[in-house]
């Protein structure tokens, strides 16, 4: 059964662009994204969808008054079209308590930062006025609080010296836009289990049920082949 993807973004949508490639490309597994939401309208991500030829949806949060009514709102609107997992890709609003029960374990962020380290929408430039030495990308089921569910994926990237914000963050995000379908993908292969604060995730996916038998057809008679002419044997012939 394929799984329908939702992507929830509000900026100019690179992470959104890249799972739409890989939608695209057949490299999510057996999903496909079916729509993109976002709370601004015109952001970047919106125009991606549209390229893609993907619904592109704004739900107003001055419609919905409160982080519980608006997370209704959009819960009612990914139920409306049979979403089975939601993507946020620079979704800059929390989720209410609310959303993230009517879609428990199915809830995916990508953060520009190594969690725990530096959660939040300034994690480049915490990074930096820390002076560690490695960041990077981490891909986790999201919860009630900011940056925070399970950790799916990570993957390191060095602070260069003389890096500034833009320079860092562009390197950050061209390991999010290869590791987000690639953690995707192990989702809906169902390859993912969360364990309280871990994620176990199985190395292959798991195997497919056996066919049932099937019932053997009777066997259409064959036609004889005619015999093959015999050489006559020079030893019957001397008698």
């Amino acid at each position: 059964m394929t799984t329908r993807i939702a992507i929830l973004a509000s900026g100019a949508g690179t992470n959104a662009r890249a799972l739409l490639s890989a939608s695209e490309k057949g490299e999510l597994g057996d999903a496909e994204v079916v729509a993109l939401f976002s709370d601004r309208a015109g952001c970047g991500a919106l125009g991606a969808a549209a390229e893609a030829g993907i619904e592109a949806v704004v739900v107003d949060p001055a419609s919905h008054p409160g982080r519980e009514a608006y997370g209704e709102a959009m819960a009612a609107a990914l139920r409306d079209r049979g979403v089975d997992l939601v993507c946020l890709a620079g979704f800059m609003r929390i989720l209410s308590a609310g959303f993230i029960a009517a879609f428990e374990g199915r809830v995916l962020n990508i953060h520009p930062a190594l969690l725990p380290a530096f959660p939040g929408a300034h994690a480049v430039r915490d990074t930096l006025a820390w002076g560690v030495r490695v960041t990077g990308s981490t891909v986790h089921f999201a919860d009630e609080d900011v940056d925070h569910g399970p950790i799916l994926v990570q993957e390191c990237v060095p602070v260069l010296p003389g890096d500034d914000e833009a320079s860092l963050h562009e390197r950050i995000k061209a390991v999010e836009h290869r590791l987000y379908p690639e953690a995707v993908r192990l989702v809906v292969e169902g390859r993912t289990r969360i364990e309280g604060r871990r994620v176990l995730v199985d190395a292959a996916p798991p195997a497919a049920p056996p066919a049932a038998p099937r019932a053997a057809s009777p066997a259409a008679p064959r036609a004889a082949s005619p015999a093959a002419p015999r050489a006559a044997s020079r030893a019957a012939g001397a008698r």
